[in-house]
C-alpha cells in the first residue's frame, strides 16, 4: 500500500538504507516550506468598484448605436452617455458595448462630462484601469481625475484600443471618478471596461500541508527497525 506522504509503499521504505529515509523525508520539507512561501505571496483577489464600467447594462442591438441621460445609465452620472454595439465596424474593447463621451444631444454645461462614486478607506491605495480609443480625430483629448490623480489623455489612435493604467491613494471614504472631454462637439472619445481595484499586501493564508508528526514517527521507526536489523 503506497504511503500518502512519500508515494513508497511500506516494503520499499524499510528497504531503505538510513540516509535514504532521511532524504525522503527532507524533501517533503522543502516541499511543505514551497507551499507555505507561495501561500504568503498570493495576493487576495479584488474586485472591480466600479458599477457597469464596461456599459453594458442598457442593451443596444447590434449594429446600432444610442444615447441615454446619465441617470438612466446604471452607476454613472454627468451629461449624457452615447452607447455603441458593434456601430460601425468598431467592436468594444470588453463585452459588446462602449462608451462615447462626446455623446449625442444638447450639453448644458458645454463640457462632456461623466463621473462615478465609489467607497473607498483613506489612506489605501488603489489601480485604475481604462481602455480608450479615438472615434473621428487624431487629436481629440480627454482627462480623467480621481482623488490625487489627473491626467489628461492625448486620444490619437482611431483604429485601436489604447490601455491606461494609474494609481491613487483615497483620501475620503467616498471617492469620485470622472471623465471629461476636452474636444468640442459631439463626436469623439472611446471608453470601455473602467476598473478600479484595491491594492492589498501579500496576505498570509493557511495552507493545508498533511499531518507531519506521522511521517516523522515513521521515519524514526525505519531508522531502528534497521539497527536492529543489522
Amino acid at each position: 500500500m503506497l504511503n500518502k506522504y512519500t508515494g513508497h509503499t511500506l516494503n520499499e521504505l524499510v528497504s531503505c538504507r538510513p540516509f535514504q529515509v532521511v532524504q525522503v523525508l527532507c524533501c517533503m520539507k522543502s516541499l511543505k516550506s514551497l507551499l507555505v512561501t507561495a501561500a504568503l505571496l498570493a495576493p487576495a483577489a479584488q474586485a472591480n468598484l466600479i458599477l457597469n464600467g464596461s456599459f453594458e447594462d442598457n442593451i443596444v442591438a447590434k449594429g446600432k448605436w444610442a444615447w441615454f441621460g446619465a441617470d438612466k445609465v446604471n452607476g454613472w452620472e454627468g451629461s449624457n452617455i452615447e452607447i455603441w454595439n458593434q456601430f460601425g465596424g468598431v467592436a468594444a474593447f470588453d463585452g459588446k458595448q462602449l462608451m462615447e463621451l462626446n455623446a449625442h444631444g444638447t450639453n448644458a454645461n458645454n463640457s462632456w462630462s461623466i463621473f462615478q462614486s465609489f467607497a473607498t478607506t483613506v489612506g489605501q491605495r488603489y489601480q485604475l484601469t481604462f481602455a480608450y480609443r479615438a472615434r473621428a480625430s487624431s487629436t481629440e483629448q480627454f482627462q480623467v481625475s480621481v482623488a490625487n490623480l489627473i491626467q489628461t489623455i492625448q486620444n490619437s489612435d482611431k483604429k485601436n484600443w489604447s490601455m491606461f493604467t494609474g494609481y491613487f491613494t483615497a483620501q475620503q471614504n467616498t471617492t469620485t471618478l470622472t471623465f471629461t472631454s476636452l474636444t468640442k462637439g459631439t463626436f469623439g472619445n472611446f471608453l470601455d471596461d473602467v476598473q478600479v481595484t484595491g491594492l492589498s499586501t501579500p496576505q498570509r493564508q493557511s495552507v493545508p500541508t498533511g499531518p507531519m508528526l506521522p511521517l516523522l514517527a515513521l521515519g524514526v521507526a525505519l531508522l531502528w527497525w534497521r539497527r536492529r536489523a543489522v
